[in-house]
């Protein structure tokens, strides 16, 4: 019995949810793009169009030219999280999972009897039957491979899409490969591909027929006797991973295509990345910030290194600093916005170690910055993402820049990632209202403002009570009468 793993991958996910939610949307070709601009490229295509050449990574205008008739879907990533959890709970009435590998993969371990062929295609039949009668079939389906390892059984999941369901068996092997493509296994890319090019590997079939020695040189590292294991079947235990980065990224829209747009937009990011690197249990030693502009090659690039920290504020002040550069160089003339417009916008905390390991730090105002980001946490994963948030951070949130996405390999946590405050989920009137509600108290705030600074300022110069001072000259006049308790501003 060589069968270890069975591994289920969810066809052309992404769209299929998009068909399952819309049912006009199904038997058509469906495009998600992350928004809903010609400029932007598809994440995702439904097999319908993918029948016409459209495919991840498809320019808007090119899929439109290659398939008229596609129907664009923005991405709605928190309910494809929710999605997945409902799927993952069906998986697990069949048979226990492992740990999802991405949103739309997850791998099971055969035990027992469960290696026999017979039994392991009938647990896979189970997985397809229970999704059926849930509902979420014909318009959500899976492929499902059963191999001796995991690596093999995802390679198996790939072999006949969609709705699929492919064995190897140790027996099979290496010939049951052979029909691939390099680029079809797992863990080679185009750089590992023209790797092995240059090592005179150009098909499966010479990969699997190389020596142990000959993949080791191949890949430059231990790595490559370990794909020579994995390819022959052997159940390699996983490497150990550290996490060694959180960041983010984002693609700005002409809308915030300015100085003032790329900061917020960043100030947004690192507000997120910050809270991420809390809600992980780590600490950052060092930040990388890239801006890309429109017509130019060069970048601005900065890598700071710092103690270790983990709080808002300051990695905030840390950006605002390496920011000034550029806003200088703007008042200088040697960056034009309006000719190099920013065009994205990136950053990363880099040098993560656990937080437990670091001795704390013994400023005042450092430990002030600690607890003003624990309250910040606490507050918006009672009442939603940017329940509260940093001023600097309003333009971002006003055109909804830098919404939640699905990395490849990590399940994101809704709480902490899509943004549920009111300009989030309103409708163009809403948005309106909120907008105009926004204003009205941003001028609230100046008028309480402004009289405070009067009042501070006439008891500085022991001004007589009922006075205050005359503009360009020594004698007083009486003050304005106080406004009446309903003109006062009202701030709920």
């Amino acid at each position: 019995m060589t069968l270890r793993c069975l591994f289920v991958d969810f066809d052309s996910y992404f769209a299929s949810v998009e068909q399952y939610d819309e049912p006009r949307l199904r038997g058509r070709p469906v495009g998600v793009v992350p928004v809903m601009a010609p400029t932007t490229c598809c994440i995702a295509a439904s097999y319908e169009a993918k029948a016409h050449g459209v495919k991840t990574g498809t320019p808007v205008r090119e899929a439109l030219e290659r398939c008229p008739d596609l129907m664009l879907v923005q991405a709605r990533p928190a309910r494809y999280v929710e999605l997945h959890h409902r799927l993952m709970a069906a998986i697990q009435d069949c048979i226990p999972h492992e740990a999802p590998l991405s949103i739309d993969e997850v791998p099971c371990r055969l035990i027992g009897r469960e290696r026999e062929r017979a039994n392991a295609e009938a647990i896979a039949r189970r997985i397809k039957q229970t999704l059926a009668e849930r509902g979420f079939s014909p318009a959500i389906r899976c492929s499902i491979g059963i191999a001796p390892n995991r690596f093999l059984a995802k390679t198996a999941s790939d072999m006949h899409k969609p709705d699929g369901l492919t064995v190897i068996e140790q027996g099979d092997l290496p010939h049951a490969l052979h029909g691939l493509d390099l680029r079809d296994l797992c863990g080679i890319g185009p750089s590992m591909e023209q790797r092995l090019h240059r090592a005179g590997i150009r098909t499966v079939a010479q990969l699997t027929a190389a020596t142990r020695e000959h993949l080791r040189a191949a890949w430059g590292s231990r790595e490559g006797e370990r794909y020579w294991l994995l390819l022959r079947g052997h159940d390699v235990p996983e490497r150990a991973t550290r996490r060694g980065s959180i960041g983010h990224s984002h693609v700005l829209g002409p809308e915030l295509r300015s100085f003032e747009g790329a900061r917020s937009v960043l100030v947004k990011l690192l507000a997120k990345a910050a809270m991420r690197l809390r809600h992980e249990g780590y600490l950052a030693a060092g930040m990388a910030i890239r801006i890309r502009f429109v017509g130019l090659d060069a970048r601005f690039e900065r890598d700071l290194s710092f103690a270790p920290l983990d709080d808002t504020p300051t990695l905030l002040h840390l950006l605002g600093e390496q920011l000034g550069a550029l806003e200088r160089a703007r008042r200088r003339g040697r960056w034009d916005p309006r000719r190099h417009p920013p065009l994205s916008v990136a950053v990363t905390l880099v040098n993560l170690e656990p937080a437990g390991s670091v001795t704390g730090a013994l400023l005042d105002a450092r430990d002030r910055n600690r607890r003003t980001s624990a309250v910040l946490d606490r507050i918006n994963r009672r009442y939603g993402n940017n329940a509260m948030y940093f001023g600097s951070m309003q333009k971002a949130l006003a055109h909804e820049a830098a919404p939640m996405r699905i990395p490849f390999s990590k399940i994101p946590e809704v709480p902490l990632e899509e943004d549920v405050a009111p300009h989030r989920h309103a409708g163009t009137q809403e948005l309106d209202a909120a907008h105009t509600l926004w204003l009205l108290r941003e001028r609230q705030f100046k008028v309480l403002a402004e009289a405070a600074h009067r009042d501070a300022r006439t008891r500085r110069g022991a001004t007589p009570a009922g006075a205050q001072p005359k503009a360009g000259a020594g004698g007083w006049q009486p003050a304005r009468p106080a406004p009446k308790p309903s003109e006062q501003p009202t701030l709920f």
